[in-house]
């Protein structure tokens, strides 16, 4: 397959990375930091190409992505997971904002540009890694929550979008709970899982094409229950 990772430097999306090149995938990956695909490739080199490029800069996104069209020619499948969060219980805007410009204005720009390219092409499996964090609105970090319920529900209407075009187009929401990597902040944190351990359940779910899924699969039982809870019972936890 040829594979494009938007945020594979780090946490889920390098060990993706690795998985993947491992079973001899071409991969186009992005991430802000050069010397950390400058490792990754050497890791890789006949399986990886690198670009650097923020998700929240569109004119370094839309080159990125413009160089791995041309060198990988077709893309099958296109994972981003490239995201940012920050507690933020004062409510103080500088925190806020470069959630909202990553994690909302960036991170729709990339999705419909990989949009674009699987309905050009006429195929093509579009990922996004969301977060169970947006089931519910969250008092220390709001910008965070309510990004991700927005990428939620964005995803959602792509599913109807493609659905209506005939299903050319696989999309999948994969909402992890909490993982062991540098996004897991705060105090009393639990069920906290492995990052090998996520992204083995993620793999499967990517190469089954389900349309949404919670990982790890214990995740499934506290979201039914985050879902229904009422809000009086809700605001006290």
């Amino acid at each position: 397959m040829n594979i494009i990772i938007i945020g594979a430097t780090s946490g889920i999306g390098k060990c993706l990375l690795t998985k993947y090149a491992i079973e001899g995938n071409r991969i186009g990956i992005v991430g802000r930091r050069q010397t950390l695909l400058e490792e990754l490739q050497k890791q890789y080199p006949a399986n990886v190409i690198t670009c650097a490029a923020d998700i929240a800069q569109q004119h370094e996104i839309a080159q990125a992505i413009s160089i791995f069209q041309s060198q990988l020619h077709h893309i099958d499948l296109a994972i981003v997971c490239s995201g940012v969060g920050e507690l933020n219980p004062m409510l103080d805007f500088s925190i806020e904002l470069p959630t909202i410009s990553t994690n909302v204005v960036g991170w729709t720009y990339v999705i419909d540009t990989l949009y674009h390219i699987f309905q050009q092409q006429g195929f093509g499996h579009l990922v996004a890694i969301t977060s169970i964090g947006g089931l519910r609105g969250e008092p220390e970090a709001p910008a965070y929550s309510a990004s991700k319920a927005y990428q939620i529900n964005y995803m959602e209407a792509l599913r109807k979008k493609a659905h209506k075009a005939g299903n050319l187009i696989r999309i999948t929401d994969i909402r992890p709970g909490l993982v062991n990597t540098r996004m897991a902040k705060g105090d009393r944190l639990f069920w906290v899982m492995p990052v090998e351990k996520v992204t083995d359940q993620m793999i499967d779910v990517i190469r089954h094409k389900q349309s949404k899924a919670y990982v790890t699969k214990r995740w499934h039982f506290l979201a039914a229950i985050t879902l229904h809870l009422p809000f009086f019972l809700y605001k006290r936890m």
